[in-house]
C-alpha cells in the first residue's frame, strides 16, 4: 500500500509539474515573439528555463530535503537525456535536419565546462552555497557567450494562445510557476520514499527515474517545434536546457541549502554525460546535418549509459 501510494504521490505530481511546465513554456514563447529573438536564442535563453522549470524546481526541494544525489542525479542524467535520446528522436519528425556548425559547437563546448565544474564540486562528496553560486554564474556567463556568438536566425512563431494581455500571459507564467514547484516537491518527497523502500541509491534513481520524467517537457515541445518547421527552436531548447542542468540546476540546489552528493556516482554521471556531450556535438558539426544515422547513434549513447551508471553503482 505504501509503495502504491509513493507511485501515485510520483507519477501525480510529476503530472502537474510537467503541464503547468507546458503552459508556462506556451505563454513564455508568446511574450518573447514579440521581442523579435531569433529562434535559437529563444530556445536556448528563454524555452529552455521554462521546460527545466521541473528540474529546477526538484533540484531546490532535494536540497532543502538533504537530498544532494536527487538533484546531481536527475540535472546531470536530464542533461544526459537531452543531449542524447531527445535529440536522437529528432530525425523521426524531420528526416534530414541542417547544422549551424558554430552554434553547435559553441553551446557543446560550454556545457562540457558546465559538466566539469560539477564533477569538481562534488568529488569532495559536498555540494556548498559558494560552489552552487559559480554553477549559476557559469550559466550566465555561458548564456552571454551563445548570444554574442550564435548567428542570426528566424524568429519564433509561437502557436497562438488565448490571452493576449503580456499583463495575464504574465500572470499565467507566474500561476505556472507555482504549480511546477508545488508539483516537483511532492513527486521529490516520494522519489526519496521509494529509494528507502527498494534500496535504490538515490543518485540512480535520480539519473534513471527523475531525468526521463522532467525531460518529457523537452521532449514535447521540441518535437512539436519540428513539426511545425521550427528546428532553431527544438534544438535551442535542447542544448539550452543541458547548458541550464550541468550549471544553473546544479547550482540553484547548492545555493539554496548545501548537501552531501555521493562522489563516485555523481563523477561518473557527469563525466560521462561530458563525453556524450563532446560525441553529440563533434558528430553534428563535423556532418554538418542530422538524421537517423546520427539520431541511432545518440540514442545507443543513452543507453550505455544504463550499463556504466548501474556497474559502478554495484
Amino acid at each position: 500500500m505504501e509503495i502504491a501510494l509513493q507511485v501515485f504521490l510520483f507519477v501525480g505530481g510529476l503530472t502537474v509539474a510537467l503541464l503547468a511546465s507546458d503552459k508556462a513554456v506556451e505563454y513564455t514563447r508568446a511574450l518573447a515573439a514579440a521581442l523579435g529573438a531569433p529562434a535559437f536564442l529563444v530556445g536556448v535563453a528563454l524555452v529552455s528555463i521554462g521546460t527545466d522549470l521541473p528540474e529546477i524546481a526538484n533540484a531546490i526541494a532535494a536540497h532543502l530535503k538533504g537530498e544532494g544525489d536527487v538533484n546531481v542525479g536527475t540535472a546531470v542524467g536530464s542533461a544526459l537525456v537531452q543531449y542524447t535520446f531527445v535529440v536522437g528522436l529528432f530525425p523521426l519528425i524531420i528526416a534530414v535536419i541542417l547544422i549551424g556548425r558554430r552554434e553547435v559547437l559553441v553551446i557543446g563546448a560550454l556545457t562540457m565546462a558546465g559538466l566539469g565544474l560539477t564533477s569538481a564540486f562534488v568529488a569532495d562528496g559536498w555540494l556548498s552555497r559558494w560552489e552552487g553560486a559559480l554553477l549559476i554564474l557559469a550559466w550566465a556567463v555561458a548564456l552571454w557567450i551563445v548570444v554574442r556568438t550564435a548567428p542570426a536566425m528566424v524568429a519564433d512563431q509561437p502557436p497562438p494562445v488565448k490571452e493576449q494581455r503580456r499583463s495575464v500571459q504574465a500572470g499565467i507564467v507566474l500561476l505556472a510557476l507555482a504549480l511546477v514547484g508545488l508539483g516537483a516537491t511532492v513527486a521529490v518527497e516520494s522519489l526519496v520514499r521509494l529509494a528507502e523502500e527498494f534500496g535504490v541509491p538515490e543518485f540512480l534513481l535520480g539519473f534513471f527515474g527523475a531525468s526521463i520524467g522532467t525531460s518529457a517537457p523537452e521532449l514535447v515541445v521540441d518535437l512539436t517545434a519540428l513539426a511545425r518547421g521550427a528546428p532553431g527552436i527544438a534544438f535551442g531548447d535542447a542544448f539550452g536546457s543541458s547548458l541550464v542542468d550541468a550549471t544553473l540546476t546544479v547550482g540553484i540546489g547548492g545555493v539554496v541549502a548545501p548537501a552531501e552528493v555521493t562522489p563516485r556516482l555523481a563523477i561518473t554521471g557527469a563525466v560521462y554525460s561530458l563525453l556524450a556531450v563532446a560525441v553529440v556535438a563533434g558528430l553534428l558539426a563535423a556532418r554538418r546535418r542530422h538524421d537517423r544515422r546520427s539520431g541511432a547513434v545518440f540514442i545507443g549513447l543513452y543507453l550505455l549509459a544504463y550499463l556504466v551508471l548501474i556497474t559502478i553503482g554495484q
